[in-house]
């Protein structure tokens, strides 16, 4: 795969109505990247992902594959693991696997070959004559993962896959996620745990109201966020800090206090202050994490 091989999104728009859903969302995933796409619900993320797969067609703008329009035909080397679960719930797991596998060209022995070998990467293989419905929430979205995996998809597009995992399970997907980026794969999925895609992702995307409104590595979006210092005083008694110019205290843990400064604002006034009280035992920056930054871009746009 070459480094043509990203999956772009371009000026796409939708609506319901009077509900506009998408207003000109573009961004892309280049090949072997991890990308995290995060916003509240209603923000546009599922309607992004099922018109990238042609579930839903757009009223504009255009969605590419290694720079030409998606098609019928492309779309069968997309896997897509939607947020609503989509199996069979009476059909038992192998069976499944092997008929979707299929259903993207498989061969019968290529299929059947593929499914074995996703259910145990995915350590559910025991399960092979198990019905769906009879396996737990977490072992349901783990054979979700392998349908989307097992046709050896060039893109992969998953929405929501770690709601309701455990650690391990969370580990195991993961893992599989990463391997499928290192094979070149672009690899787009949504998720509400921002402390995983701060963990996983080489770039994340934040939407609000159908638009992409912050869109960078994590440590570039990280470093546009606040500048907070964490200070340890021992000695030193409450509100040391207070009316210290353009510092906000965010936070008072024991000794430590965790300080948002403003634009302008001095450190070493801080350190002047915080030496003024005794010992200190800490004094750091700290970056904004995903979340907070999260919280301040989407809290942003609801108060405009």
């Amino acid at each position: 795969m070459g480094d043509g091989d990203r999956l772009e999104i371009d000026q796409v728009s939708k609506r319901y109505g009077d509900v506009v859903a998408l207003a000109g969302m573009s961004f892309d995933v280049r090949a072997g990247e991890l990308f995290g796409f995060v916003g509240s619900n209603g923000a546009g993320k599922t309607t992004t992902m099922r018109i990238a797969l042609g579930v839903l067609a757009a009223d504009s703008g255009e969605v590419r594959w290694a720079g030409e329009p998606i098609t019928a035909e492309t779309r069968r080397w997309i896997g897509y693991m939607p947020e609503e679960r989509g199996l069979y719930p009476k059909m038992k797991v192998g069976e499944q696997l092997t008929y979707l596998a299929r259903l993207h060209g498989l061969s019968a022995g290529a299929a059947g070959k593929a499914a074995r070998e996703w259910t145990e990467r995915l350590g559910v293989g025991k399960r092979w004559d198990d019905e769906v419905q009879k396996l737990s929430l977490g072992n349901q979205q783990r054979v979700q993962l392998a349908a989307a995996l097992v046709h050896d998809p060039r893109i992969l597009v998953l929405d929501e896959p770690f709601s309701g995992l455990d650690p391990v399970a969370v580990d195991v997907m993961s893992g599989v996620l990463k391997d499928k980026a290192a094979e070149g794969v672009p690899v787009v999925f949504s998720s509400h745990q921002l402390d995983l895609v701060q963990r996983l992702c080489d770039r994340v995307g934040i939407v609000r109201s159908g638009r992409m409104v912050a869109c960078d590595t994590v440590d570039a979006l990280r470093d546009t966020g606040s500048v907070q210092l964490v200070v340890d005083v021992p000695d030193a008694g409450p509100g040391w800090a207070d009316g210290l110019p353009g510092v906000a205290v965010k936070e008072q843990v024991g000794s430590q206090t965790v300080l948002e400064l403003g634009e302008g604002a001095d450190d070493q006034v801080v350190l002047r202050a915080a030496l003024a009280t005794g010992r200190v035992a800490e004094f750091s920056r700290r970056r904004s994490s995903l979340t907070e930054l999260f919280r301040n871009v989407v809290t942003e746009g609801e108060g405009a």
